[in-house]
């Protein structure tokens, strides 16, 4: 996409992680409201609605910035609530909520590879069409990917974590939830030193090819 300008590059970026975070979090509270908790429900969170779920700064910001500087894009949306006392089994359900998230980026990166398989068969014929599909496609895998990935580290107050805390003895989840309030810095001291780069850029690389080669790109 380096041959984009500026502005080109945000409206290409714009829909798919609106799309990816949105999607994400409304996972989350469409699984808890199966499992018992209408929390996100009634708070009128369960919805495509951009709007509800915008965080200023993790939605608009953060991306648009490392968008700018041509670096590692990455955002959030506010949480959706879940109410854990609600759930019919507060341990497995909280794993099953978690893991709903990082499975909605799956299946949008995989839809996202799907347009852009359209775009490369629309071709020259077509071109007009086209490019803005592959273009937002690729964006589109791009973002589901790493948003899947790094909601999966075992880090709180990621996905990840509350995936292993589903599955791991009582005082073990205990023990890693002790460190929720440090998850930030933990993320930021891993982004900042390069060993975030290093963990996901392997995985991350080879789930891109593999869906670039469904795309016809690979």
């Amino acid at each position: 996409m380096e041959d984009l300008t500026t502005v080109q590059r945000v409206v290409v970026w714009a829909l798919p992680v609106l799309f990816a975070i949105t999607v994400h979090e409304v996972a989350h509270g469409w699984v808890a409201r199966k499992l018992g908790d209408p929390t996100a429900m009634m708070l009128g969170r369960l919805t495509l609605n951009p709007v509800k779920h915008i965080d200023p700064i993790g939605t608009v910001v953060v991306p648009v910035v490392l968008l700018l500087l041509g670096g590692f894009i990455f955002g959030w949306a506010k949480p959706v609530p879940v109410t854990w006392e609600n759930l019919k089994n507060p341990r497995r359900d909280m794993a099953l909520v978690a893991v709903a998230g990082p499975l909605a980026n799956l299946l949008m990166a995989i839809g996202w590879a799907l347009i852009m398989k359209l775009g490369v068969t629309l071709g020259s014929d077509m071109h007009w069409l086209a490019w803005p599909l592959i273009y937002m496609g690729g964006a589109g895998i791009a973002i589901n990917a790493i948003l899947m990935l790094l909601n999966l580290l075992p880090i709180p107050p990621l996905d990840g974590s509350r995936v292993l805390m589903g599955l791991l003895p009582g005082p073990l989840a205990w023990k890693l939830g002790r460190i929720e309030p440090y998850g930030l810095i933990i993320m930021v001291l891993l982004l900042v030193s390069g060993v975030l780069g290093t963990i996901l850029m392997p995985p991350l690389r080879a789930f891109e090819e593999l869906l670039f080669a469904l795309a016809g790109l690979g």
